[in-house]
């Protein structure tokens, strides 16, 4: 994560400049878009699969709900402006966040049936991006296809251990399962789509100038809805280090990405028994330490691949626009040619077959009146 954080923080400066604090006015064409993709329902149907396989029934009950449209967002039930901005105002004052213009609207990205009991999510589950446009898996279903394969490289992290070391089981099957789907959730939130089939952008906080431990907001987030939903304390921790495993001088982000989700979440995260007090209130220590921490650190790390595929396959698109009857950098290129062809296709598919296999593939979503 830490090699590609700063493309977010370089971000906040251009991608908070369109109106964010409406419902994205594309997020209906993604979802439709997604729908017809194979890659990107086969995927969610492997996340559900895998889901519905989680012994610990709350755990299994809570993860196959928020995978639906209907699920209540209860990190937001009830939070007006008054009560949001207590809550930037209380992440600041812990050094969790800068002030910033932006702050609200970027910890709480507009939902649907706001400030209800009941908020819900702005865009189905399977029509969000993996990561922010031009990133890794961004387009339309890129979030389940991302999810699917983080998912099952922790399970496989699990087995290789297991293999090497010997036989098991050592690890929690339903935190391998369930971390990585919960860690990603709050993309559906966050990365809502633009009318010209861009994404909005995300704000990073966690951290502040001060405090050298930002991430961005989907991290968080997703912690934030998982406290509030009362889940466990080994799930929060487990989730807590996807983008930094807390090892090796790096415990102090962890903490403070949950020390953010629990203002959030409107809870104690020493009485919830994620963290323990130190020598003082901003010296926190986890309250445990599992492998599955770590690995569910290692099973986020498809970037090293995704993130040059993804710009490799925006460079083939590009070059094959012109054949199709589009111009890079316009909005139909955006929403009826580049992300048509990568919910299908996806990048890393796109880089594994080549130039002219791409070609081929792209003809073949013409002939199908896809593209």
């Amino acid at each position: 994560m830490a090699q590609w954080g700063a493309v977010w923080f370089a971000c906040i400066a251009v991608c908070f400049a369109a109106d964010q604090t409406r419902i994205g006015e594309g997020n209906a064409a993604a979802a439709a878009l997604a729908g017809k993709s194979s890659a990107v329902q086969s995927a969610k149907a492997l996340i559900l699969k895998q889901a519905a396989q989680i012994q610990d029934v709350k755990l299994r009950q809570a993860t196959l709900d928020a995978l639906t449209a209907s699920t209540c967002i209860a990190h937001r039930a009830g939070l007006d402006a008054a009560k949001k901005r207590v809550i930037a105002d209380a992440l600041i004052a812990a050094d969790l966040a800068d002030a910033s213009e932006v702050l609200v609207g970027g910890v709480f990205p507009p939902v649907r049936n706001e400030e209800s009991s009941c908020p819900t999510l702005p865009q189905p589950f399977d029509s969000a991006p993996g990561s922010s446009f031009g990133g890794h898996h961004s387009y339309p279903g890129g979030l389940a296809i991302h999810e699917s394969f983080n998912l099952l490289s922790g399970l496989s992290y699990a087995q290789l251990y297991e293999s090497v070391y010997g036989p098991g089981p050592y690890f929690s099957r339903d935190i391998l399962i369930a971390a990585p789907i919960w860690h990603d959730w709050a993309k559906a939130i966050v990365f809502q789509w633009n009318a010209d089939g861009t994404e909005f952008g995300e704000l990073s906080f966690g951290g502040s100038a001060k405090v050298d431990s930002k991430t961005p907001a989907h991290h968080i987030l997703g912690l934030a809805e998982t406290m509030k939903r009362g889940l466990d304390a080994d799930l929060i921790i487990a989730q807590a280090s996807a983008h930094a495993a807390p090892v090796l001088g790096s415990e102090y982000k962890v903490v403070n990405w949950i020390r953010a989700a629990a203002i959030i979440a409107r809870l104690d995260p020493v009485a919830a028994g994620y963290l323990v007090h130190g020598a003082s209130a901003r010296e926190m220590r986890l309250a445990r330490h599992l492998p599955e921490d770590s690995i569910h650190n290692l099973s986020d790390a498809d970037f090293v691949f995704s993130i040059p595929a993804v710009a490799q396959a925006e460079a083939l698109l590009k070059q094959f626009a012109g054949e199709f009857g589009y111009e890079a950098g316009r909005a139909d290129y955006n929403v009826r040619f580049r992300n048509p062809a990568l919910s299908h296709l996806t990048a890393e598919r796109m880089v594994l077959m080549g130039a002219q296999g791409v070609l081929q593939e792209l003809r073949k979503l013409r002939a199908s009146k896809i593209i």
